[in-house]
């Protein structure tokens, strides 16, 4: 039930889903209007003027957008969202909140499409009514056998647990029954499950017997006479999907897992786009964002300079070495978070949760990611990207580059002031926590594109709304 937009994995639920809202809020535009003025002749003479507009279309459009951004930004879009009707009306109202609000902002830019204050209120009820009624459909048919993918393992060792536990703790709307696993000749086994077959029994025979429709290949050990590469193929030409361990993680988890990865995948593989025509993109994006977000966070970072100034005095920039594109360092730029002292006469640390090194106004700004707005300034300089990963400091980049395989490969494109690891994994502090981290990194950098970059933003605003990641 995936499906892959510039080689990032969507899901179609979700994609029909975000479709048919966007929809909805375009007809309730339309019905709000027809409900509001029931007497009128709708579009006639007497229709107030805003609806005689040409551009009513782009009224309702504008709507539409901006409401399904709102409910994207409290992830109500993400894969893995899957909640009770309660649960989805209390995320509504803060969304529609959030909506109403931009939607404001919107009207008095672009005075031609407002559509008056009365109006827009009675277009949000019955945009909630339709929304919560979606959602109540959608959900009955999330419950039917026919969204499930019916799954063979070949393997039975620590790859197949892995991937095992993977597709059991799926929390997506997309689920998964396991139908067994193979294991193979002196392949230990760690899966406690009944349904384990021997190398032997025919695997097109398993996936008729069981309707699997797909089979995962989880295990290292692919030579020898052992491994069934004959009757994978023999599936696959009767169009069974044979998928190995390394994509079901990248397409279920975006993670690329560096314990169970081949270099030969890597190479052979797709994705790794660093053509002009994507760098030009790119550079365009970072770019247009930065000046974006700059206008609008303007006011917070000049309120953000007077609190520090007031409680810790000067300085209020904080400027640090990291390590940028090609292993180049650069000095990046930060609000103070910390006391003056923090490093003093100490080797560099990892910066944890609850830091006692970490000021009162420096605990807020962390907690909102205001301190790397700054870093916009870089951003203009080249020196970073808006999306990428997250630069480390050489000493770290030192340590991990020799305990971590493959961890030079995330400095082969530019640093981000934001990244798929800071939206999809809590605050890092340990070098474990840079492994989990680095293979979040490696899947943007393998898969990154624009349609990523615009995914990874609009988490991002989600991260700063609900405080998910902050440190």
């Amino acid at each position: 039930m995936l499906f892959k937009i510039s080689n990032h994995y969507v899901s179609k639920i979700v994609s029909i889903l975000l479709v048919v809202e966007t929809l909805v809020f375009i007809v309730s535009v339309y019905l709000g209007a027809t409900i509001r003025f029931f007497n009128s002749n709708f579009f006639g003479s007497n229709f107030p003027s805003f609806v005689k507009m040409e551009n009513f279309l782009l009224t309702a459009c504008a709507f539409a957008i901006v409401m399904a951004f709102s409910m994207s930004a409290f992830g109500m879009y993400k894969h893995n969202y899957r909640e009770s009707i309660r649960n989805t009306f209390l995320r509504l109202m803060p969304s529609f909140a959030l909506g109403f609000g931009v939607l404001t902002l919107v009207f008095y830019i672009v005075p031609n499409i407002y559509i008056g204050r009365g109006i827009l209120g009675l277009v949000m009820v019955i945009a909630a009514c339709l929304i919560l009624l979606v959602r109540v459909i959608f959900f009955h048919l999330f419950k039917l056998k026919y969204l499930e993918s019916r799954i063979i393992f070949i393997g039975c060792g620590s790859l197949a647990k892995e991937c095992s536990d993977l597709a059991m703790n799926n929390i997506s709307y997309h689920k998964y029954n396991i139908v067994g696993f193979v294991q193979l000749p002196g392949e230990e086994n760690r899966i406690l499950s009944p349904n384990i077959f021997s190398a032997g029994d025919s695997l097109i025979s398993l996936t008729n017997k069981f309707s699997a429709n797909e089979i995962i290949v989880a295990t290292n050990n692919r030579r020898g006479e052992s491994f069934p590469i004959q009757e994978l193929l023999e599936c696959k030409l009767n169009g069974i999907k044979v998928t190995d361990a390394a994509s079901f993680f990248e397409r279920e988890a975006c993670q690329i897992r560096v314990d169970s990865l081949q270099p030969s995948w890597l190479v052979f593989g797709g994705g790794f786009d660093q053509s002009f025509l994507r760098s030009f993109i790119k550079r365009f994006f970072d770019l247009f964002a930065s000046i974006i977000i700059l206008i609008f966070s303007l006011p917070v970072m000049l309120l953000t300079a007077m609190c520090i100034y007031f409680e810790d005095r000067t300085p209020i920039f904080y400027q640090q070495e990291r390590v940028g594109m090609d292993g180049h360092s650069f000095m990046v730029l930060k609000f103070r978070s910390m006391r003056k002292d923090a490093e003093k006469g100490m080797t560099p640390q990892w910066a944890a949760a609850n830091d006692s090194r970490t000021t009162k106004v420096g605990c807020i700004i962390r907690k909102l990611r205001i301190d790397e707005l700054p870093q916009i300034l870089n951003v203009f300089k080249g020196e970073m990207s808006f999306v990428g990963p997250r630069p480390e400091r050489p000493f770290f980049v030192q340590q991990l580059c020799d305990e971590v395989p493959y961890y030079n490969v995330r400095h082969s494109i530019k640093p981000g002031i934001t990244g798929l690891a800071q939206v999809r994994y809590q605050y890092g502090a340990s070098v474990e926590d840079s492994i989990q981290k680095l293979q979040y990194d490696l899947y943007y950098v393998k898969n990154n594109s624009l349609f990523l970059d615009v995914l990874i933003l609009i988490d991002t605003f989600q991260v700063v709304i609900l405080g998910k990641g902050s440190r």
